[in-house]
C-alpha cells in the first residue's frame, strides 16, 4: 500500500508540491490507516520534506464524541503528528438530513483551517466510491453526480485530495491492523435508516458476491465520468463567456441561441460560479423555460432551497439568500431606522443577511465627512423620498431615480438608505453605494490640506444578496 500511495501522491503533485499534508482524521479505520501510512512515508526519503498534521472535527452528535477526540489525540501523540480538534454545532435544518448537515459543517470547518497550498487528505476508498455512485444513481444524478468523488479538487487555499481512492476498505483495515493500531467504531454506521449504511450492508455485498471487482469497476466508471464532466465544464466556461453580461448576469437572448442541453449545462455552471446550491432537474428546467417564456414586463422567479433566479429586462439574476431577503420587509415608518454613530464605528451590520455598510477614507470618495451628522440613520424606502443630485438642482423622486437606474424592483425595496435624522422630514444622505445627495457630496479635487479638513469617504455595501 505504501508504494501505491507514494506513486499516487507523486502523480497528483506533478511539479507543484504541497506546502503540507493535513489528514481529516475521524478515528475510524480508514483515516487511521491513511495517517499511519503518511507518517511512515514522511520518515522515508521520498516524503520527509512535507509537513504532516491532522485535524479532527468534533460534531458532538454522539455520546462517544469526546472519546473519539481523545483517541485521535493519543494516536497523534504516538506518531508525533500535530492535531487540531475543531468543535462544531450541527443545525437541525428543515428539509435536510442530519447526515447531510453534519457533512456540510464538517467540510466548512476543514476549509477554514486549511493553509495556503496545503492538501487536505481524506481516506475515501473504492468501496466509498461504489456507494456514492449508487446513491447518485438513485437520486437521478447527471454526469457531474455520477462522476462521484474526484481524486482531487481545489479546496479553499489548497486542495482536497483522496489518495487511497483505489484501495479497498478491507485493504486499509488490514494495513492498520498489521501495524498494530486500533481505531474507533461508530455504532451509527450500522443504522440502515441511513441510505449509505443500507447500501454498504445490504446492496454492496450482493453486488460483490456476483461481481467481485464491483467496487474497482465502479471506481473506473466514475473516473471516466469525471473526464466527461471536465469536458462539459470546459464547454460551459466557453458558453458562459458568450451569454453573460456585466455584473454576472445571463442574457436570455444570447442563451436562446444555444440548444437545450447546452443551456442546462451553462446554467448549472453559472449557478455554481455564483455560489448557489444546485437546484434539482425540475427547478433547473423551470429556470430555462418559464423565465424565458414570461411576458416582457413581468419579473418572474424560480426559488428552491438555497437560492433563486429572477428575470428582469431580459436578464437572469442569481440570488443566494432569497428567504432572508423576504424576512426584511419594507419599513413603514422612520421608527424602523437604526442609528449609526459612524465616527466611532466605520462598519454597520444591516442584519437579516443583507451584509454590512462601511465608510472608507478615500481621496476619490463621493461623501464629504465634514457635512455628515455625527449620527446617521439607516433604513429602507418608506415612500416619497426625494433628493437633489446637484447643488441648486431639482429634487428628484428616489423611486424614479431607481427606476431610471434600471435597478431590479426586488433590490429597490431593500436598498440601505442613509438619512440625516430619524423623522420623516429627515434628508436622504446616500442610497446604498449608488447615489449621494448634493448637500453631502464631496466636490473639487482633493489636496493634502483638504483631505485633513474635509475627509472624503466612500460608502461600501458588502455582502449584498446577489
Amino acid at each position: 500500500m505504501l508504494e501505491r500511495l507514494t506513486r499516487e501522491l507523486e502523480s497528483l503533485a506533478g511539479d507543484a508540491a504541497p506546502s503540507g499534508w493535513c489528514v481529516a482524521l475521524s478515528g475510524g479505520a480508514d483515516s487511521v490507516a491513511l495517517l499511519v501510512a503518511l507518517s511512515e512515508l514522511r520518515r522515508s526519503s521520498r516524503g520527509r520534506r512535507v509537513p504532516l498534521r491532522a485535524v479532527h472535527v468534533h460534531h458532538g452528535l454522539r455520546p462517544e464524541a469526546d472519546a473519539w477526540a481523545s483517541h485521535c489525540s493519543a494516536l497523534c501523540r504516538g506518531l508525533r503528528v500535530p492535531l487540531s480538534v475543531r468543535r462544531v454545532a450541527v443545525p437541525r435544518t428543515r428539509g435536510s438530513s442530519l447526515e447531510a448537515e453534519a457533512r456540510r459543517v464538517r467540510y466548512e470547518a476543514l476549509l477554514k483551517g486549511l493553509r495556503r497550498k496545503e492538501w487536505l487528505l481524506t481516506a475515501h476508498h473504492e468501496d466509498d466510491q461504489l456507494e456514492t455512485l449508487l446513491l447518485q444513481l438513485m437520486r437521478g444524478a447527471g454526469v457531474a453526480g455520477l462522476a462521484a468523488m474526484p481524486r482531487d479538487t481545489v479546496f479553499g487555499a489548497g486542495r482536497l485530495v483522496r489518495p487511497v481512492l483505489h484501495e479497498s476498505r478491507a485493504a486499509l483495515e488490514s494495513f492498520a491492523r498489521r501495524r498494530g493500531f486500533l481505531w474507533v467504531e461508530d455504532d451509527s454506521n450500522v443504522d440502515e435508516r441511513f441510505d449509505r449504511n443500507f447500501l454498504r450492508r445490504r446492496v454492496s455485498p450482493v453486488l460483490r458476491e456476483r461481481w467481485p471487482a464491483a467496487s474497482r469497476v465502479a471506481s473506473r466508471s466514475a473516473s471516466h465520468l469525471g473526464e466527461a464532466r471536465a469536458l462539459l465544464e470546459a464547454l460551459a466556461v466557453e458558453d458562459l463567456a458568450r451569454v453573460s453580461v456585466e455584473g454576472g448576469l445571463v442574457d436570455l437572448a444570447r442563451l436562446a441561441k444555444l440548444d437545450a442541453a447546452r443551456q442546462r449545462n451553462v446554467l448549472r455552471h453559472w449557478l455554481q460560479a455564483r455560489g448557489l446550491a444546485m437546484p434539482d432537474a425540475v427547478h433547473l428546467e423551470r429556470i430555462r423555460v418559464e423565465l424565458a417564456a414570461a411576458r416582457p414586463d413581468a419579473t418572474p422567479f424560480v426559488r428552491w432551497t438555497g437560492g433563486e433566479v429572477r428575470r428582469f429586462r431580459g436578464r437572469l439574476y442569481a440570488i443566494r439568500k432569497p428567504a432572508r431577503r423576504e424576512a426584511s420587509p419594507r419599513a413603514k415608518s422612520p421608527q424602523d431606522r437604526r442609528a449609526w454613530r459612524w465616527k466611532t464605528a466605520r462598519r454597520f451590520e444591516l442584519g437579516e443577511g443583507r451584509g454590512e455598510l462601511r465608510l472608507v477614507a478615500d481621496p476619490h470618495g463621493s461623501l464629504n465627512a465634514g457635512s455628515l451628522p455625527a449620527v446617521l440613520w439607516v433604513g429602507v424606502r418608506e415612500g416619497g423620498e426625494r433628493l437633489a443630485l446637484e447643488v441648486g438642482g431639482p429634487r428628484h423622486s428616489l423611486k424614479e431615480l431607481l427606476r431610471v437606474a434600471t435597478l431590479p424592483p426586488w433590490e429597490r425595496e431593500v436598498l440601505p438608505i442613509l438619512f440625516d435624522g430619524e423623522t420623516r422630514a429627515a434628508a436622504v444622505v446616500a442610497v446604498a453605494d449608488l447615489l449621494v445627495a448634493a448637500a453631502f457630496r464631496a466636490t473639487g479635487r482633493p489636496t493634502v490640506a483638504s483631505r485633513r479638513a474635509k475627509e472624503r469617504l466612500r460608502l461600501v455595501w458588502e455582502g449584498r444578496f446577489c
